[in-house]
Protein backbone atom coordinates (compact mmCIF):
# COMPACT_ATOMS: atom_id res chain seq x y z
CA UNK A 1 0.00 0.00 0.00
CA UNK A 2 1.59 3.37 -0.83
CA UNK A 3 1.99 6.11 1.43
CA UNK A 4 -1.49 8.20 0.22
CA UNK A 5 -3.43 5.17 -0.04
CA UNK A 6 -2.78 4.86 3.52
CA UNK A 7 -3.47 8.73 4.90
CA UNK A 8 -6.64 8.83 2.96
CA UNK A 9 -7.78 5.38 4.27
CA UNK A 10 -7.22 6.53 7.75
CA UNK A 11 -8.94 9.96 7.31
CA UNK A 12 -12.39 8.13 6.20
CA UNK A 13 -11.80 5.54 9.28
CA UNK A 14 -11.12 2.69 7.46
CA UNK A 15 -7.86 1.28 8.29
CA UNK A 16 -7.15 -2.41 8.10
CA UNK A 17 -5.42 -4.94 9.86
CA UNK A 18 -3.12 -7.52 8.10
CA UNK A 19 -5.31 -10.02 8.97
CA UNK A 20 -8.66 -8.48 8.64
CA UNK A 21 -10.68 -12.09 9.39
CA UNK A 22 -8.48 -13.11 12.31
CA UNK A 23 -10.37 -13.06 15.53
CA UNK A 24 -9.22 -11.74 18.52
CA UNK A 25 -7.90 -13.74 21.26
CA UNK A 26 -9.75 -15.82 23.48
CA UNK A 27 -9.10 -13.84 27.19
CA UNK A 28 -7.86 -16.62 29.00
CA UNK A 29 -5.87 -17.81 26.81
CA UNK A 30 -2.27 -18.23 27.29
CA UNK A 31 -1.03 -18.08 23.75
CA UNK A 32 -1.14 -15.02 21.21
CA UNK A 33 -0.85 -15.31 17.67
CA UNK A 34 1.00 -13.39 14.86
CA UNK A 35 -2.25 -11.90 13.92
CA UNK A 36 -3.87 -11.25 17.44
CA UNK A 37 -0.41 -8.94 17.75
CA UNK A 38 -0.59 -7.37 14.46
CA UNK A 39 -4.29 -6.42 15.28
CA UNK A 40 -5.07 -2.23 14.67
CA UNK A 41 -1.57 -2.33 12.60
CA UNK A 42 -0.71 -1.56 9.09
CA UNK A 43 2.56 -1.96 6.50
CA UNK A 44 3.50 1.11 4.58
CA UNK A 45 6.45 1.36 2.42
CA UNK A 46 8.35 -1.54 4.86
CA UNK A 47 6.92 0.32 8.15
CA UNK A 48 5.01 -1.02 10.71
CA UNK A 49 2.27 1.94 11.59
CA UNK A 50 0.66 0.79 14.68
CA UNK A 51 0.67 4.23 17.48
CA UNK A 52 -0.51 7.51 16.63
CA UNK A 53 3.17 8.68 16.67
CA UNK A 54 4.44 6.73 13.51
CA UNK A 55 0.86 7.90 11.73
CA UNK A 56 1.84 11.17 12.63
CA UNK A 57 5.35 10.77 10.82
CA UNK A 58 3.73 9.39 7.90
CA UNK A 59 1.63 12.52 7.63
CA UNK A 60 4.93 14.87 7.67
CA UNK A 61 6.29 12.60 5.42
CA UNK A 62 3.93 12.84 2.75
CA UNK A 63 4.33 16.67 3.27
CA UNK A 64 7.74 16.39 2.60
CA UNK A 65 8.38 13.91 0.10
CA UNK A 66 7.28 15.64 -3.01
CA UNK A 67 9.54 18.49 -2.61
CA UNK A 68 13.87 18.15 -2.67
CA UNK A 69 13.94 20.23 0.41
CA UNK A 70 16.54 19.50 3.25
CA UNK A 71 15.49 17.47 6.11
CA UNK A 72 16.59 16.55 9.23
CA UNK A 73 15.68 13.53 11.57
CA UNK A 74 16.16 13.54 15.00
CA UNK A 75 15.84 10.92 17.11
CA UNK A 76 17.43 8.09 19.53
CA UNK A 77 19.60 5.65 18.33
CA UNK A 78 17.74 2.40 16.76
CA UNK A 79 14.55 4.58 16.33
CA UNK A 80 14.48 3.89 12.74
CA UNK A 81 15.84 6.94 11.45
CA UNK A 82 17.35 5.64 8.02
CA UNK A 83 13.79 3.77 7.57
CA UNK A 84 12.31 7.33 7.51
CA UNK A 85 15.48 8.44 5.01
CA UNK A 86 14.23 5.63 2.80
CA UNK A 87 10.73 6.74 3.04
CA UNK A 88 11.14 10.17 1.79
CA UNK A 89 13.26 8.88 -0.96
CA UNK A 90 10.80 6.42 -2.33
CA UNK A 91 8.17 8.48 -1.78
CA UNK A 92 9.88 11.65 -3.47
CA UNK A 93 10.18 12.79 -6.62
CA UNK A 94 13.07 10.69 -7.74
CA UNK A 95 12.40 7.37 -6.31
CA UNK A 96 14.31 5.88 -9.18
CA UNK A 97 17.81 7.87 -8.16
CA UNK A 98 20.43 6.59 -6.24
CA UNK A 99 19.70 6.49 -2.40
CA UNK A 100 23.54 6.74 -0.98
CA UNK A 101 24.06 6.39 3.24
CA UNK A 102 26.99 7.51 4.92
CA UNK A 103 27.54 7.75 8.44
CA UNK A 104 29.24 11.36 9.49
CA UNK A 105 31.21 9.03 12.48
CA UNK A 106 33.26 6.94 9.93
CA UNK A 107 34.74 10.65 8.56
CA UNK A 108 39.03 10.30 7.66
CA UNK A 109 39.57 13.71 9.35
CA UNK A 110 42.80 13.99 6.79
CA UNK A 111 40.29 12.95 3.81
CA UNK A 112 36.73 13.88 4.83
CA UNK A 113 36.26 16.46 1.95
CA UNK A 114 37.48 13.90 -0.51
CA UNK A 115 34.91 11.79 1.09
CA UNK A 116 32.02 13.80 0.81
CA UNK A 117 33.08 16.33 -2.43
CA UNK A 118 35.47 13.87 -4.58
CA UNK A 119 39.11 14.33 -5.70
CA UNK A 120 41.02 14.47 -8.83
CA UNK A 121 44.02 12.84 -9.67
CA UNK A 122 47.09 13.56 -8.01
CA UNK A 123 45.55 15.68 -5.49
CA UNK A 124 47.23 14.27 -2.60
CA UNK A 125 49.71 11.57 -1.81
CA UNK A 126 47.91 8.02 -3.10
CA UNK A 127 45.23 9.91 -4.89
CA UNK A 128 45.79 7.75 -7.74
CA UNK A 129 42.51 8.07 -9.95
CA UNK A 130 39.55 10.39 -9.39
CA UNK A 131 36.77 9.69 -6.70
CA UNK A 132 33.22 11.13 -7.38
CA UNK A 133 32.67 11.48 -3.55
CA UNK A 134 29.39 10.82 -2.05
CA UNK A 135 27.84 13.93 -2.71
CA UNK A 136 28.04 13.29 -6.55
CA UNK A 137 27.63 9.90 -6.24
CA UNK A 138 23.91 10.53 -5.10
CA UNK A 139 23.43 13.24 -7.90
CA UNK A 140 19.86 12.94 -9.58
CA UNK A 141 18.39 10.86 -5.81
CA UNK A 142 19.31 11.04 -1.89
CA UNK A 143 21.87 11.48 0.41
CA UNK A 144 21.60 10.57 3.58
CA UNK A 145 24.03 11.89 6.45
CA UNK A 146 23.93 9.69 9.28
CA UNK A 147 24.95 11.01 12.49
CA UNK A 148 25.37 14.90 11.47
CA UNK A 149 27.06 15.96 14.88
CA UNK A 150 30.03 13.97 14.06
CA UNK A 151 30.96 16.06 11.13
CA UNK A 152 33.73 18.33 11.79
CA UNK A 153 33.75 21.89 12.39
CA UNK A 154 36.79 22.54 9.61
CA UNK A 155 34.21 20.67 7.23
CA UNK A 156 31.03 22.21 8.62
CA UNK A 157 31.07 25.53 6.03
CA UNK A 158 32.03 23.65 2.96
CA UNK A 159 29.13 21.28 3.48
CA UNK A 160 26.75 24.42 4.12
CA UNK A 161 27.55 26.11 0.80
CA UNK A 162 26.96 22.78 -1.15
CA UNK A 163 23.32 22.58 0.77
CA UNK A 164 22.62 26.30 -0.64
CA UNK A 165 24.67 26.20 -3.81
CA UNK A 166 23.85 22.95 -4.47
CA UNK A 167 27.44 22.77 -5.81
CA UNK A 168 30.62 20.88 -4.70
CA UNK A 169 34.27 21.46 -5.62
CA UNK A 170 36.32 18.15 -5.51
CA UNK A 171 39.51 18.60 -4.29
CA UNK A 172 42.61 19.24 -6.16
CA UNK A 173 39.88 20.97 -9.02
CA UNK A 174 39.48 24.45 -9.84
CA UNK A 175 36.08 23.29 -11.49
CA UNK A 176 32.85 23.31 -9.52
CA UNK A 177 29.96 20.46 -10.61
CA UNK A 178 26.27 20.63 -10.12
CA UNK A 179 24.77 17.86 -7.59
CA UNK A 180 20.70 17.72 -7.80
CA UNK A 181 20.12 15.91 -4.75
CA UNK A 182 18.13 15.69 -1.46
CA UNK A 183 19.64 15.29 1.75
CA UNK A 184 18.65 13.85 4.42
CA UNK A 185 20.64 14.37 7.82
CA UNK A 186 19.77 12.54 11.04
CA UNK A 187 21.59 12.69 14.53
CA UNK A 188 20.56 11.29 17.64
CA UNK A 189 22.23 13.84 19.82
CA UNK A 190 20.89 17.21 20.83
CA UNK A 191 21.74 19.59 18.26
CA UNK A 192 20.63 23.04 19.88
CA UNK A 193 22.59 22.10 22.98
CA UNK A 194 25.55 21.78 20.68
CA UNK A 195 24.99 24.52 19.06
CA UNK A 196 25.00 26.92 22.54
CA UNK A 197 28.34 24.93 23.28
CA UNK A 198 30.52 25.65 20.19
CA UNK A 199 30.50 22.56 18.78
CA UNK A 200 27.68 22.88 15.77
CA UNK A 201 27.50 25.74 13.59
CA UNK A 202 24.09 27.59 14.05
CA UNK A 203 24.48 28.59 10.03
CA UNK A 204 24.28 25.13 8.92
CA UNK A 205 21.88 23.51 11.89
CA UNK A 206 19.27 26.27 11.00
CA UNK A 207 19.45 25.31 7.35
CA UNK A 208 19.20 21.43 8.28
CA UNK A 209 16.60 22.09 10.43
CA UNK A 210 14.37 23.98 7.97
CA UNK A 211 11.92 21.02 7.91
CA UNK A 212 12.60 18.31 10.61
CA UNK A 213 10.80 14.74 11.57
CA UNK A 214 11.35 13.75 15.32
CA UNK A 215 11.12 9.95 16.09
CA UNK A 216 10.52 9.04 19.42
CA UNK A 217 11.66 6.30 21.19
CA UNK A 218 10.17 2.90 21.58
CA UNK A 219 9.03 3.31 25.13
CA UNK A 220 6.84 5.99 24.12
CA UNK A 221 5.13 4.15 21.92
CA UNK A 222 4.62 1.14 23.67
CA UNK A 223 1.62 0.20 21.69
CA UNK A 224 3.26 -0.37 18.88
CA UNK A 225 5.33 -3.26 20.47
CA UNK A 226 3.03 -5.77 19.68
CA UNK A 227 2.81 -5.19 15.82
CA UNK A 228 6.82 -5.27 15.97
CA UNK A 229 7.08 -8.48 17.69
CA UNK A 230 4.43 -9.82 15.05
CA UNK A 231 6.51 -8.39 12.23
CA UNK A 232 10.20 -9.42 13.56
CA UNK A 233 8.56 -13.20 14.23
CA UNK A 234 7.64 -13.32 10.63
CA UNK A 235 10.69 -11.66 9.17
CA UNK A 236 12.69 -14.36 10.91
CA UNK A 237 10.84 -17.02 10.54
CA UNK A 238 11.24 -16.75 6.67
CA UNK A 239 15.32 -16.18 7.12
CA UNK A 240 16.23 -18.79 9.51
CA UNK A 241 13.44 -21.51 8.11
CA UNK A 242 11.47 -21.60 11.62
CA UNK A 243 7.66 -21.72 12.48
CA UNK A 244 7.26 -19.66 15.42
CA UNK A 245 3.22 -19.15 15.80
CA UNK A 246 2.63 -18.03 19.08
CA UNK A 247 3.44 -15.77 21.77
CA UNK A 248 3.14 -16.20 25.99
CA UNK A 249 1.23 -13.38 27.62
CA UNK A 250 4.13 -13.41 30.13
CA UNK A 251 6.59 -12.85 27.59
CA UNK A 252 4.50 -10.16 25.35
CA UNK A 253 4.09 -8.79 29.02
CA UNK A 254 8.04 -8.71 29.70
CA UNK A 255 8.36 -7.14 26.48
CA UNK A 256 6.04 -4.40 26.74
CA UNK A 257 7.11 -3.43 29.81
CA UNK A 258 11.08 -3.26 28.84
CA UNK A 259 12.57 0.11 28.86
CA UNK A 260 14.54 -0.40 25.10
CA UNK A 261 17.48 1.99 25.35
CA UNK A 262 18.51 0.53 21.91
CA UNK A 263 14.31 0.70 21.00
CA UNK A 264 13.31 -0.58 17.79
CA UNK A 265 16.96 -2.46 16.77
CA UNK A 266 17.12 -3.60 19.97
CA UNK A 267 13.33 -5.08 19.76
CA UNK A 268 14.70 -6.42 16.44
CA UNK A 269 17.65 -8.45 17.78
CA UNK A 270 15.52 -9.64 21.55
CA UNK A 271 13.35 -11.42 19.05
CA UNK A 272 15.93 -12.78 16.55
CA UNK A 273 17.25 -14.59 19.53
CA UNK A 274 14.32 -15.80 20.55
CA UNK A 275 13.16 -17.21 17.40
CA UNK A 276 16.56 -18.97 17.21
CA UNK A 277 16.35 -20.36 20.95
CA UNK A 278 13.28 -21.63 20.78
CA UNK A 279 12.86 -25.53 20.45
CA UNK A 280 8.96 -25.24 19.51
CA UNK A 281 6.51 -22.93 17.72
CA UNK A 282 6.21 -20.70 20.55
CA UNK A 283 8.11 -18.19 22.02
CA UNK A 284 7.93 -18.16 26.07
CA UNK A 285 9.29 -15.89 28.94
CA UNK A 286 12.14 -17.81 29.24
CA UNK A 287 13.41 -17.46 25.48
CA UNK A 288 13.81 -13.60 25.50
CA UNK A 289 17.25 -11.99 26.39
CA UNK A 290 15.83 -8.92 28.43
CA UNK A 291 17.27 -6.83 30.58
CA UNK A 292 15.50 -4.27 32.81
CA UNK A 293 16.60 -0.64 34.42
CA UNK A 294 16.75 -0.77 38.23
CA UNK A 295 15.38 2.56 38.20
CA UNK A 296 12.34 2.04 36.42
CA UNK A 297 11.05 -0.91 37.16
CA UNK A 298 7.52 -1.70 36.21
CA UNK A 299 4.16 -4.42 36.72
CA UNK A 300 3.91 -7.39 33.95
CA UNK A 301 0.25 -7.06 33.12
CA UNK A 302 -0.55 -3.55 33.13
CA UNK A 303 1.92 -2.46 29.93
CA UNK A 304 0.13 -5.24 27.49
CA UNK A 305 -3.12 -4.40 29.27
CA UNK A 306 -3.14 -0.66 27.42
CA UNK A 307 -1.19 -1.89 24.40
CA UNK A 308 -3.70 -4.76 22.99
CA UNK A 309 -7.22 -2.58 24.74
CA UNK A 310 -7.88 -1.76 22.05
CA UNK A 311 -7.63 -5.35 20.10
CA UNK A 312 -10.48 -6.48 22.27
CA UNK A 313 -8.03 -8.72 24.26
CA UNK A 314 -7.83 -8.87 28.23
CA UNK A 315 -4.73 -9.70 30.30
CA UNK A 316 -4.85 -11.09 33.86
CA UNK A 317 -3.20 -8.84 36.25
CA UNK A 318 0.01 -9.47 38.03
CA UNK A 319 1.59 -10.66 40.46
CA UNK A 320 -0.82 -13.76 41.86
CA UNK A 321 -2.28 -13.21 45.50
CA UNK A 322 -1.16 -16.48 45.96
CA UNK A 323 1.94 -15.48 45.67
CA UNK A 324 1.47 -12.73 48.76
CA UNK A 325 -0.61 -15.63 50.84
CA UNK A 326 2.06 -18.20 50.21
CA UNK A 327 5.14 -15.44 51.56
CA UNK A 328 2.87 -15.38 54.98
CA UNK A 329 2.61 -19.27 55.13
CA UNK A 330 6.39 -19.82 54.44
CA UNK A 331 6.82 -17.39 56.97
CA UNK A 332 5.01 -18.52 59.29
CA UNK A 333 6.78 -21.85 58.86
CA UNK A 334 10.85 -20.47 58.84
CA UNK A 335 9.45 -19.48 62.45
CA UNK A 336 8.09 -22.70 63.88
CA UNK A 337 11.53 -23.78 62.85
CA UNK A 338 13.30 -21.99 65.04
CA UNK A 339 12.48 -25.20 67.24
CA UNK A 340 15.04 -28.08 66.59
CA UNK A 341 14.92 -31.11 65.29
CA UNK A 342 14.67 -30.08 61.90
CA UNK A 343 16.44 -31.12 58.98
CA UNK A 344 18.95 -28.77 57.42
CA UNK A 345 17.93 -28.79 54.08
CA UNK A 346 14.03 -28.52 55.33
CA UNK A 347 15.02 -25.34 56.75
CA UNK A 348 17.19 -24.25 53.72
CA UNK A 349 14.10 -25.03 50.95
CA UNK A 350 11.80 -22.87 53.18
CA UNK A 351 14.65 -19.66 53.45
CA UNK A 352 14.71 -20.12 49.83
CA UNK A 353 11.02 -20.30 49.39
CA UNK A 354 10.35 -17.25 51.52
CA UNK A 355 13.18 -15.30 50.00
CA UNK A 356 11.78 -15.81 46.52
CA UNK A 357 8.31 -14.60 47.51
CA UNK A 358 9.35 -11.91 49.37
CA UNK A 359 11.84 -11.01 46.05
CA UNK A 360 8.77 -11.10 43.78
CA UNK A 361 6.93 -9.06 46.01
CA UNK A 362 9.07 -6.67 46.01
CA UNK A 363 9.27 -6.73 42.08
CA UNK A 364 5.53 -7.03 41.63
CA UNK A 365 6.11 -10.50 40.44
CA UNK A 366 8.98 -9.44 37.90
CA UNK A 367 11.02 -12.56 37.66
CA UNK A 368 14.36 -10.85 36.27
CA UNK A 369 14.56 -7.88 39.03
CA UNK A 370 13.57 -10.67 41.32
CA UNK A 371 16.47 -12.57 40.44
CA UNK A 372 18.58 -9.47 41.01
CA UNK A 373 17.53 -9.27 44.08
CA UNK A 374 18.49 -12.58 45.10
CA UNK A 375 21.84 -12.52 43.36
CA UNK A 376 21.21 -15.54 41.00
CA UNK A 377 20.36 -15.96 37.25
CA UNK A 378 16.28 -15.53 35.99
CA UNK A 379 17.09 -19.29 35.12
CA UNK A 380 17.58 -20.33 38.81
CA UNK A 381 14.16 -18.22 39.64
CA UNK A 382 11.96 -20.45 37.44
CA UNK A 383 13.25 -23.34 38.35
CA UNK A 384 12.50 -22.30 41.87
CA UNK A 385 8.63 -20.96 40.87
CA UNK A 386 8.70 -24.50 39.54
CA UNK A 387 10.11 -26.88 43.01
CA UNK A 388 7.40 -24.77 45.33
CA UNK A 389 4.75 -24.72 42.49
CA UNK A 390 4.50 -21.20 42.56
CA UNK A 391 2.34 -19.17 40.35
CA UNK A 392 2.60 -20.61 36.41
CA UNK A 393 6.18 -21.18 37.11
CA UNK A 394 5.93 -24.57 35.40
CA UNK A 395 5.48 -22.79 32.26
CA UNK A 396 9.02 -21.50 32.36
CA UNK A 397 11.87 -22.98 30.32
CA UNK A 398 15.15 -24.08 31.54
CA UNK A 399 16.50 -25.79 29.31
CA UNK A 400 17.83 -24.09 25.82
CA UNK A 401 19.53 -25.65 22.80
CA UNK A 402 22.68 -24.60 20.98
CA UNK A 403 21.44 -21.43 18.89
CA UNK A 404 21.38 -22.47 15.33
CA UNK A 405 24.34 -20.90 12.91
CA UNK A 406 22.91 -18.50 10.23
CA UNK A 407 23.55 -20.14 7.00
CA UNK A 408 26.22 -18.26 5.41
Amino acid sequence: MRLQEYLENESSGGATTQDGDAKPANAASEWLSLADLARGSERVGGAVVRSAQARKILKTISRLSPYMSTVLIQGESGTGKELVARALHTLGPAPGGPFVTFNCSNLVETLAESQLFGHVRGAFTDAREDSLGYFRSANGGTLFLDEICEMPLRLQPKLLRAVETHEIQPVGSSRTYAVDIRLVAATNRDMHAMVKAGQFRDDLYYRLNAAAVVIPPLRERREAIPAFVAHFIGHFNRLFGKDVKLVSRRALNALCADQWPGNVRELRHAIESAVLMTESDRIELADLPLRHDDASPQPLGEPVEAVLRDGGLNVEGEPSSAISSCAEASSRRCFQMAGWPFALDAVIREASKLALVRALQATEGNCHRAAELLGVSRYTVYRMLNRFGLGEGHTYRTTRKAPVRRAS
